[in-house]
């Protein structure tokens, strides 16, 4: 179970979203989730990973999507 306030490493937060390390690496580099750098490795609050799985995100994150789906197509229809 995930805690609002506890810190966890990427490896970690990559194990609960059930994510790859390149998905998880693209999610803080878009700022998807916001990570915390100590020490020389990323530190991840809990409550920001609970972000990401709400209903809300994960409608946003369909909408992203959708868009980048389309932007596809009319990019391969070119060719």
């Amino acid at each position: 179970m995930i805690k609002p306030e506890e810190i966890y490493t990427t490896k970690e937060a990559q194990d609960f979203l059930k994510v790859s390390e390149s998905t998880f690496k693209r999610f803080l580099k878009k700022g998807i989730i916001k990570a915390y750098k100590v020490g020389g490795t990323y530190r991840i609050w809990g409550s920001e990973i609970l972000k990401l799985v709400s209903p809300e995100v994960e409608s946003g994150v369909y909408k992203v999507y959708r868009k980048i789906k389309e932007k596809t197509k009319k990019t391969i229809e070119k060719w």
